[in-house]
Protein backbone atom coordinates (compact mmCIF):
# COMPACT_ATOMS: atom_id res chain seq x y z
CA UNK A 1 0.00 0.00 0.00
CA UNK A 2 2.75 2.42 0.98
CA UNK A 3 4.69 1.60 -2.19
CA UNK A 4 1.58 2.20 -4.31
CA UNK A 5 1.10 5.63 -2.74
CA UNK A 6 4.76 6.54 -3.24
CA UNK A 7 4.63 5.44 -6.88
CA UNK A 8 1.47 7.47 -7.44
CA UNK A 9 3.06 10.68 -6.19
CA UNK A 10 6.06 10.04 -8.46
CA UNK A 11 3.87 9.68 -11.53
CA UNK A 12 4.23 12.45 -14.14
CA UNK A 13 1.91 13.79 -16.80
CA UNK A 14 1.99 16.52 -19.42
CA UNK A 15 1.60 20.08 -18.13
CA UNK A 16 -0.83 21.20 -20.86
CA UNK A 17 -4.07 20.58 -18.85
CA UNK A 18 -2.97 22.92 -16.06
CA UNK A 19 -1.92 25.56 -18.58
CA UNK A 20 -5.34 25.46 -20.28
CA UNK A 21 -7.08 25.54 -16.91
CA UNK A 22 -5.04 28.57 -15.80
CA UNK A 23 -5.78 30.53 -18.97
CA UNK A 24 -9.52 29.83 -18.92
CA UNK A 25 -9.88 30.36 -15.17
CA UNK A 26 -8.03 33.68 -15.23
CA UNK A 27 -9.88 34.92 -18.30
CA UNK A 28 -13.31 34.01 -16.92
CA UNK A 29 -12.53 35.63 -13.57
CA UNK A 30 -11.41 38.82 -15.31
CA UNK A 31 -14.62 38.89 -17.39
CA UNK A 32 -16.63 38.21 -14.23
CA UNK A 33 -15.11 41.22 -12.44
CA UNK A 34 -15.76 43.46 -15.47
CA UNK A 35 -19.36 42.20 -15.63
CA UNK A 36 -19.88 42.85 -11.92
CA UNK A 37 -18.51 46.38 -12.28
CA UNK A 38 -20.50 47.20 -15.42
CA UNK A 39 -23.81 46.25 -13.80
CA UNK A 40 -23.25 48.72 -10.97
CA UNK A 41 -23.20 46.00 -8.33
CA UNK A 42 -20.08 47.36 -6.60
CA UNK A 43 -22.01 50.47 -5.63
CA UNK A 44 -25.37 48.83 -4.88
CA UNK A 45 -23.97 45.93 -2.86
CA UNK A 46 -20.93 47.37 -1.11
CA UNK A 47 -21.01 51.18 -1.08
CA UNK A 48 -24.70 52.08 -0.86
CA UNK A 49 -25.62 49.96 2.23
CA UNK A 50 -25.23 51.60 5.64
CA UNK A 51 -24.62 48.23 7.29
CA UNK A 52 -22.95 45.03 6.14
CA UNK A 53 -23.53 41.49 7.40
CA UNK A 54 -20.26 39.88 8.45
CA UNK A 55 -19.16 36.27 8.67
CA UNK A 56 -18.44 35.03 12.18
CA UNK A 57 -14.77 35.72 12.94
CA UNK A 58 -14.37 38.04 9.96
CA UNK A 59 -16.13 41.13 11.30
CA UNK A 60 -12.96 43.13 10.58
CA UNK A 61 -13.46 42.67 6.84
CA UNK A 62 -15.53 45.59 5.60
CA UNK A 63 -16.03 47.43 2.28
CA UNK A 64 -13.47 50.18 1.68
CA UNK A 65 -15.78 52.98 0.60
CA UNK A 66 -14.78 54.38 -2.79
CA UNK A 67 -11.58 52.34 -2.58
CA UNK A 68 -13.72 49.24 -3.06
CA UNK A 69 -13.44 50.00 -6.78
CA UNK A 70 -9.65 49.78 -6.43
CA UNK A 71 -10.05 46.38 -4.75
CA UNK A 72 -12.11 45.11 -7.68
CA UNK A 73 -9.60 46.56 -10.16
CA UNK A 74 -6.74 44.77 -8.39
CA UNK A 75 -8.76 41.55 -8.46
CA UNK A 76 -9.53 41.86 -12.18
CA UNK A 77 -5.95 42.75 -13.15
CA UNK A 78 -4.51 39.88 -11.10
CA UNK A 79 -6.98 37.50 -12.80
CA UNK A 80 -5.72 38.68 -16.20
CA UNK A 81 -2.11 38.17 -15.10
CA UNK A 82 -3.01 34.65 -13.96
CA UNK A 83 -4.40 33.94 -17.43
CA UNK A 84 -1.19 35.26 -19.03
CA UNK A 85 1.01 33.41 -16.57
CA UNK A 86 2.96 36.55 -15.67
CA UNK A 87 4.45 36.60 -12.16
CA UNK A 88 2.05 33.73 -11.62
CA UNK A 89 2.63 32.99 -7.92
CA UNK A 90 2.20 36.63 -6.96
CA UNK A 91 -0.76 37.09 -9.32
CA UNK A 92 -2.72 34.09 -8.00
CA UNK A 93 -1.95 35.10 -4.40
CA UNK A 94 -3.27 38.63 -5.01
CA UNK A 95 -6.31 37.23 -6.80
CA UNK A 96 -7.09 34.78 -3.99
CA UNK A 97 -6.74 37.44 -1.29
CA UNK A 98 -8.67 40.15 -3.13
CA UNK A 99 -11.47 37.86 -4.34
CA UNK A 100 -11.89 36.25 -0.93
CA UNK A 101 -11.90 39.66 0.73
CA UNK A 102 -14.70 40.70 -1.65
CA UNK A 103 -16.60 37.51 -0.84
CA UNK A 104 -16.31 38.12 2.92
CA UNK A 105 -17.37 41.78 2.89
CA UNK A 106 -21.07 40.97 3.15
CA UNK A 107 -22.65 37.53 3.53
CA UNK A 108 -25.81 38.88 1.89
CA UNK A 109 -24.09 38.04 -1.40
CA UNK A 110 -23.06 34.49 -0.45
CA UNK A 111 -23.16 32.07 -3.37
CA UNK A 112 -21.70 28.59 -3.66
CA UNK A 113 -19.78 29.50 -6.79
CA UNK A 114 -18.00 32.41 -5.06
CA UNK A 115 -16.85 29.93 -2.44
CA UNK A 116 -15.77 27.56 -5.22
CA UNK A 117 -13.63 30.26 -6.85
CA UNK A 118 -11.89 31.01 -3.54
CA UNK A 119 -11.20 27.30 -3.00
CA UNK A 120 -9.81 26.76 -6.49
CA UNK A 121 -7.64 29.89 -6.38
CA UNK A 122 -6.23 28.78 -3.02
CA UNK A 123 -5.31 25.39 -4.48
CA UNK A 124 -3.72 27.08 -7.50
CA UNK A 125 -1.25 28.78 -5.14
CA UNK A 126 0.44 25.40 -4.76
CA UNK A 127 0.11 24.05 -8.30
CA UNK A 128 2.54 24.59 -11.22
CA UNK A 129 -0.04 26.19 -13.50
CA UNK A 130 2.62 28.34 -15.20
CA UNK A 131 4.86 25.44 -16.22
CA UNK A 132 3.79 25.82 -19.86
CA UNK A 133 2.33 28.51 -22.11
CA UNK A 134 3.10 31.41 -19.81
CA UNK A 135 5.00 34.68 -19.88
CA UNK A 136 6.95 33.33 -16.92
CA UNK A 137 8.22 30.50 -19.13
CA UNK A 138 9.30 33.00 -21.80
CA UNK A 139 11.17 35.23 -19.37
CA UNK A 140 12.87 32.23 -17.76
CA UNK A 141 13.48 30.72 -21.21
CA UNK A 142 12.33 27.44 -19.76
CA UNK A 143 9.20 25.39 -20.44
CA UNK A 144 8.34 22.29 -18.42
CA UNK A 145 6.93 19.35 -20.30
CA UNK A 146 5.71 17.29 -17.36
CA UNK A 147 4.31 17.92 -13.90
CA UNK A 148 3.30 15.57 -11.06
CA UNK A 149 0.08 13.82 -11.94
CA UNK A 150 -1.43 14.57 -8.51
CA UNK A 151 -1.48 18.30 -9.25
CA UNK A 152 -4.18 17.74 -11.88
CA UNK A 153 -5.93 14.99 -9.93
CA UNK A 154 -6.32 17.30 -6.94
CA UNK A 155 -8.42 19.71 -9.01
CA UNK A 156 -10.42 16.80 -10.43
CA UNK A 157 -11.11 15.60 -6.90
CA UNK A 158 -12.28 19.06 -5.83
CA UNK A 159 -14.66 19.20 -8.78
CA UNK A 160 -15.86 15.71 -7.91
CA UNK A 161 -16.55 16.77 -4.32
CA UNK A 162 -18.64 19.72 -5.51
CA UNK A 163 -20.71 17.62 -7.88
CA UNK A 164 -21.12 14.55 -5.67
CA UNK A 165 -22.05 16.48 -2.54
CA UNK A 166 -24.49 18.61 -4.55
CA UNK A 167 -26.13 15.37 -5.73
CA UNK A 168 -26.06 13.73 -2.32
CA UNK A 169 -27.86 16.66 -0.69
CA UNK A 170 -30.57 16.46 -3.35
CA UNK A 171 -31.57 13.08 -1.96
CA UNK A 172 -34.21 14.61 0.27
CA UNK A 173 -37.98 14.35 0.43
CA UNK A 174 -38.66 17.93 -0.69
CA UNK A 175 -36.48 17.71 -3.79
CA UNK A 176 -37.48 14.21 -4.93
CA UNK A 177 -41.11 13.84 -3.78
CA UNK A 178 -42.39 17.43 -3.91
CA UNK A 179 -40.14 18.77 -6.72
CA UNK A 180 -39.41 21.66 -4.41
CA UNK A 181 -38.20 24.32 -4.83
CA UNK A 182 -37.83 23.81 -8.59
CA UNK A 183 -41.62 23.83 -9.02
CA UNK A 184 -41.72 27.35 -7.58
CA UNK A 185 -38.81 28.72 -9.57
CA UNK A 186 -39.90 27.31 -12.93
CA UNK A 187 -43.15 29.31 -12.71
CA UNK A 188 -41.16 32.47 -13.42
CA UNK A 189 -39.99 30.93 -16.71
CA UNK A 190 -43.40 30.13 -18.19
CA UNK A 191 -42.84 32.93 -20.71
CA UNK A 192 -40.01 31.03 -22.41
CA UNK A 193 -40.79 30.37 -26.09
CA UNK A 194 -42.05 26.91 -27.09
CA UNK A 195 -41.60 25.13 -23.77
CA UNK A 196 -42.82 27.79 -21.31
CA UNK A 197 -46.54 27.37 -22.07
CA UNK A 198 -46.39 23.63 -22.63
CA UNK A 199 -44.14 21.13 -20.86
CA UNK A 200 -42.71 23.49 -18.21
CA UNK A 201 -46.13 23.74 -16.57
CA UNK A 202 -46.50 19.97 -16.22
CA UNK A 203 -45.85 18.21 -12.91
CA UNK A 204 -43.93 15.43 -14.65
CA UNK A 205 -41.48 18.02 -16.00
CA UNK A 206 -40.82 19.42 -12.52
CA UNK A 207 -40.09 15.94 -11.19
CA UNK A 208 -37.99 15.10 -14.25
CA UNK A 209 -35.84 18.16 -13.58
CA UNK A 210 -35.50 17.31 -9.88
CA UNK A 211 -34.62 13.64 -10.31
CA UNK A 212 -32.48 14.38 -13.37
CA UNK A 213 -30.51 17.01 -11.47
CA UNK A 214 -29.86 14.60 -8.62
CA UNK A 215 -28.67 11.77 -10.90
CA UNK A 216 -26.60 14.21 -12.96
CA UNK A 217 -24.69 15.58 -9.95
CA UNK A 218 -24.07 12.12 -8.47
CA UNK A 219 -22.91 10.46 -11.67
CA UNK A 220 -21.07 13.14 -13.65
CA UNK A 221 -17.68 12.88 -11.83
CA UNK A 222 -17.55 9.14 -12.51
CA UNK A 223 -18.70 9.49 -16.13
CA UNK A 224 -15.93 12.05 -16.67
CA UNK A 225 -13.30 9.77 -15.13
CA UNK A 226 -14.14 6.84 -17.41
CA UNK A 227 -12.63 7.37 -20.85
CA UNK A 228 -15.43 5.61 -22.78
CA UNK A 229 -18.12 7.86 -21.28
CA UNK A 230 -16.08 11.07 -21.03
CA UNK A 231 -17.21 12.70 -24.26
CA UNK A 232 -20.84 11.87 -23.54
CA UNK A 233 -20.42 13.26 -20.01
CA UNK A 234 -18.96 16.49 -21.35
CA UNK A 235 -21.97 16.93 -23.65
CA UNK A 236 -24.16 16.45 -20.56
CA UNK A 237 -22.10 19.06 -18.70
CA UNK A 238 -22.59 21.59 -21.49
CA UNK A 239 -26.30 20.87 -21.81
CA UNK A 240 -26.92 20.96 -18.06
CA UNK A 241 -25.07 24.20 -17.41
CA UNK A 242 -26.44 25.98 -20.47
CA UNK A 243 -29.94 25.02 -19.31
CA UNK A 244 -29.30 26.26 -15.76
CA UNK A 245 -27.86 29.50 -17.16
CA UNK A 246 -31.06 30.07 -19.15
CA UNK A 247 -33.40 29.17 -16.29
CA UNK A 248 -31.61 30.70 -13.32
CA UNK A 249 -29.58 33.90 -12.73
CA UNK A 250 -26.30 32.32 -11.62
CA UNK A 251 -23.80 34.49 -13.46
CA UNK A 252 -20.53 33.01 -14.70
CA UNK A 253 -20.75 29.79 -12.69
CA UNK A 254 -22.00 27.56 -15.57
CA UNK A 255 -19.08 28.62 -17.77
CA UNK A 256 -16.58 28.03 -14.97
CA UNK A 257 -17.88 24.49 -14.45
CA UNK A 258 -17.93 23.70 -18.18
CA UNK A 259 -14.33 24.75 -18.71
CA UNK A 260 -13.17 23.15 -15.46
CA UNK A 261 -14.40 19.73 -16.54
CA UNK A 262 -11.96 19.87 -19.46
CA UNK A 263 -9.38 18.78 -16.88
CA UNK A 264 -10.74 15.24 -17.15
CA UNK A 265 -9.60 14.94 -20.78
CA UNK A 266 -6.11 13.70 -21.59
CA UNK A 267 -3.23 15.99 -22.46
CA UNK A 268 -3.60 15.58 -26.24
CA UNK A 269 -6.91 17.46 -26.08
CA UNK A 270 -5.27 20.27 -24.13
CA UNK A 271 -2.33 20.44 -26.53
CA UNK A 272 -4.81 21.06 -29.34
CA UNK A 273 -6.51 23.76 -27.25
CA UNK A 274 -3.13 25.44 -26.68
CA UNK A 275 -2.60 25.44 -30.44
CA UNK A 276 -5.91 27.28 -30.80
CA UNK A 277 -4.77 29.80 -28.19
CA UNK A 278 -1.56 30.37 -30.17
CA UNK A 279 -3.50 30.98 -33.37
CA UNK A 280 -5.69 33.52 -31.57
CA UNK A 281 -2.59 35.28 -30.27
CA UNK A 282 -1.13 35.33 -33.76
CA UNK A 283 -4.27 37.05 -35.03
CA UNK A 284 -3.57 39.84 -32.57
CA UNK A 285 0.12 39.75 -33.53
CA UNK A 286 1.14 38.78 -30.00
CA UNK A 287 4.19 36.82 -31.09
CA UNK A 288 5.96 36.80 -27.76
CA UNK A 289 3.26 34.51 -26.36
CA UNK A 290 3.37 32.17 -29.33
CA UNK A 291 5.79 29.95 -27.43
CA UNK A 292 7.39 28.92 -30.68
CA UNK A 293 10.45 30.75 -29.41
CA UNK A 294 13.56 28.83 -28.47
CA UNK A 295 12.75 27.75 -24.93
CA UNK A 296 14.74 25.06 -23.25
CA UNK A 297 12.49 22.06 -22.64
CA UNK A 298 12.73 20.69 -19.11
CA UNK A 299 11.21 17.29 -18.49
CA UNK A 300 9.98 17.54 -14.88
CA UNK A 301 8.68 20.45 -12.80
CA UNK A 302 9.95 20.26 -9.20
CA UNK A 303 7.00 20.64 -6.79
CA UNK A 304 7.91 21.01 -3.12
CA UNK A 305 6.63 18.21 -0.85
CA UNK A 306 5.17 20.84 1.47
CA UNK A 307 2.82 21.95 -1.33
CA UNK A 308 1.60 18.38 -1.71
CA UNK A 309 0.96 18.12 2.03
CA UNK A 310 -1.01 21.38 2.06
CA UNK A 311 -3.21 20.21 -0.82
CA UNK A 312 -3.89 16.83 0.81
CA UNK A 313 -4.86 18.44 4.13
CA UNK A 314 -7.00 21.03 2.35
CA UNK A 315 -8.90 18.40 0.36
CA UNK A 316 -9.49 16.40 3.53
CA UNK A 317 -11.08 19.50 5.09
CA UNK A 318 -13.29 19.92 2.04
CA UNK A 319 -14.50 16.36 2.52
CA UNK A 320 -15.53 16.86 6.15
CA UNK A 321 -16.67 20.51 6.35
CA UNK A 322 -20.03 19.84 4.58
CA UNK A 323 -20.93 17.32 7.30
CA UNK A 324 -20.70 19.79 10.19
CA UNK A 325 -24.49 20.25 10.05
CA UNK A 326 -24.78 16.86 11.77
CA UNK A 327 -23.53 18.53 14.96
CA UNK A 328 -26.76 20.53 15.25
CA UNK A 329 -30.27 19.34 16.14
CA UNK A 330 -33.34 20.34 14.18
CA UNK A 331 -34.14 20.76 10.50
CA UNK A 332 -31.13 22.06 8.57
CA UNK A 333 -33.16 23.76 5.83
CA UNK A 334 -35.02 25.67 8.55
CA UNK A 335 -32.28 26.72 10.97
CA UNK A 336 -29.43 26.75 8.39
CA UNK A 337 -26.84 25.78 11.02
CA UNK A 338 -24.01 24.36 8.92
CA UNK A 339 -25.82 25.09 5.65
CA UNK A 340 -23.29 27.41 4.01
CA UNK A 341 -20.10 26.01 2.47
CA UNK A 342 -21.62 22.53 2.11
CA UNK A 343 -22.52 22.46 -1.62
CA UNK A 344 -26.26 22.45 -0.93
CA UNK A 345 -27.09 24.02 -4.25
CA UNK A 346 -30.59 25.33 -5.05
CA UNK A 347 -32.33 23.25 -2.39
CA UNK A 348 -34.24 25.93 -0.52
CA UNK A 349 -36.72 28.67 -1.32
CA UNK A 350 -37.47 30.73 1.77
CA UNK A 351 -39.45 33.91 2.18
CA UNK A 352 -39.73 35.78 5.43
CA UNK A 353 -40.72 38.89 7.30
CA UNK A 354 -38.96 40.33 10.35
CA UNK A 355 -40.37 43.18 12.43
CA UNK A 356 -37.98 44.51 15.07
CA UNK A 357 -39.18 46.12 18.29
CA UNK A 358 -36.91 48.36 20.37
CA UNK A 359 -37.91 48.26 24.04
CA UNK A 360 -36.77 50.16 27.13
CA UNK A 361 -36.46 47.22 29.49
CA UNK A 362 -37.25 49.42 32.53
CA UNK A 363 -40.14 51.62 31.37
CA UNK A 364 -41.39 49.07 28.81
CA UNK A 365 -41.81 51.83 26.25
CA UNK A 366 -41.19 50.60 22.71
CA UNK A 367 -41.24 51.44 19.04
CA UNK A 368 -40.88 49.47 15.80
CA UNK A 369 -38.10 49.80 13.25
CA UNK A 370 -38.52 50.45 9.53
CA UNK A 371 -35.87 48.10 8.12
CA UNK A 372 -35.61 50.12 4.92
CA UNK A 373 -34.04 52.93 6.97
CA UNK A 374 -30.98 50.72 7.50
CA UNK A 375 -30.95 47.94 4.88
CA UNK A 376 -31.18 47.68 1.11
CA UNK A 377 -33.97 45.56 -0.36
CA UNK A 378 -31.71 42.56 -0.99
CA UNK A 379 -30.32 42.77 2.56
CA UNK A 380 -33.86 42.85 3.97
CA UNK A 381 -34.82 39.80 1.93
CA UNK A 382 -31.79 37.72 2.93
CA UNK A 383 -31.89 38.79 6.59
CA UNK A 384 -35.56 37.90 7.02
CA UNK A 385 -34.98 34.12 6.96
CA UNK A 386 -31.35 33.63 8.09
CA UNK A 387 -31.04 33.46 11.89
CA UNK A 388 -27.43 34.63 12.20
CA UNK A 389 -28.24 37.69 10.08
CA UNK A 390 -31.32 38.43 12.19
CA UNK A 391 -29.17 38.32 15.33
CA UNK A 392 -26.42 40.47 13.83
CA UNK A 393 -28.91 43.06 12.61
CA UNK A 394 -30.60 43.05 16.01
CA UNK A 395 -27.28 43.90 17.68
CA UNK A 396 -26.66 46.62 15.12
CA UNK A 397 -30.06 48.18 15.87
CA UNK A 398 -29.50 47.99 19.62
CA UNK A 399 -26.09 49.64 19.41
CA UNK A 400 -27.41 52.25 16.99
CA UNK A 401 -30.17 53.36 19.30
CA UNK A 402 -27.88 53.24 22.32
CA UNK A 403 -25.58 55.67 20.51
CA UNK A 404 -28.58 57.97 20.03
CA UNK A 405 -29.13 58.18 23.79
CA UNK A 406 -31.72 55.47 24.35
CA UNK A 407 -31.39 53.67 27.68
CA UNK A 408 -31.88 50.02 28.71
CA UNK A 409 -32.24 48.95 25.07
CA UNK A 410 -33.67 45.52 24.38
CA UNK A 411 -34.36 44.22 20.86
CA UNK A 412 -37.10 41.72 19.99
CA UNK A 413 -38.19 40.39 16.62
CA UNK A 414 -41.41 38.95 15.28
CA UNK A 415 -40.42 36.87 12.30
CA UNK A 416 -42.31 34.47 10.06
CA UNK A 417 -40.73 32.25 7.41
CA UNK A 418 -42.06 30.04 4.65
CA UNK A 419 -39.96 27.08 3.52
CA UNK A 420 -40.29 25.52 0.06
CA UNK A 421 -43.87 26.67 -0.54
CA UNK A 422 -45.29 25.76 2.87
CA UNK A 423 -47.34 28.15 4.98
CA UNK A 424 -45.19 30.54 6.97
CA UNK A 425 -44.65 29.97 10.66
CA UNK A 426 -42.99 31.84 13.49
CA UNK A 427 -39.22 31.62 13.11
CA UNK A 428 -37.53 33.29 16.11
CA UNK A 429 -38.75 33.15 19.70
CA UNK A 430 -40.44 36.58 20.04
CA UNK A 431 -39.69 36.71 23.79
CA UNK A 432 -35.93 36.50 23.30
CA UNK A 433 -33.95 39.71 23.74
CA UNK A 434 -31.46 39.61 20.87
CA UNK A 435 -29.09 41.90 22.77
CA UNK A 436 -28.56 39.14 25.32
CA UNK A 437 -27.47 36.63 22.68
CA UNK A 438 -24.07 36.09 21.08
CA UNK A 439 -23.41 34.63 17.67
CA UNK A 440 -21.30 31.50 18.16
CA UNK A 441 -20.94 28.06 16.60
CA UNK A 442 -23.22 26.67 19.31
CA UNK A 443 -26.78 25.56 18.61
CA UNK A 444 -29.17 28.51 18.28
CA UNK A 445 -31.82 27.42 20.77
CA UNK A 446 -33.81 30.62 20.15
CA UNK A 447 -34.91 29.43 16.70
CA UNK A 448 -38.40 27.93 16.95
CA UNK A 449 -38.29 24.27 15.87
CA UNK A 450 -40.03 23.05 12.74
CA UNK A 451 -42.94 20.67 13.29
CA UNK A 452 -42.06 18.41 10.37
CA UNK A 453 -38.96 16.70 9.01
CA UNK A 454 -37.43 16.90 5.56
CA UNK A 455 -35.89 13.45 5.22
CA UNK A 456 -32.54 13.08 3.51
CA UNK A 457 -28.94 14.22 3.73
Amino acid sequence: MKKTIINYFKRQTNAAPLAVFRVLFGFLMCVSIIRFWSKGWIHSLYIEPKFHFSYYGFEWIQPLGSYTYVLFAVCGISALLVALGYKYRLAILVFFLSFTYIELMDKTTYLNHYYFVSIISFMMLFLPCNAQFSIDAIFKKKSYQNIPNWTIDSLKLMLGIVYFYAGLTKINSDWLFRAMPLKLWLKSKYDLPYIGQTIMQQDWFHFLMSWGGMFYDLSIPFLLLYKKTRSFAFVLVIGFHVATRILFPIGMFPYIMIFSTLLFFDSNVHKRILKIFRRVLNLFKVKRLNLNTNLSQVNHYPVHKTFRTVIICFLFLQLIIPWRSLLYPGELFWNEQGYRFSWRVMLVEKAGSANFKIVDSITKKYFYVDNSDFLTSIQQKQMSFQPDMILEYGHYLGNHFKSQGHKNVAVFVKSYVSLNGRLSRQFIDPNTNLMELEDTFKHKYWINPLNYEIKGF
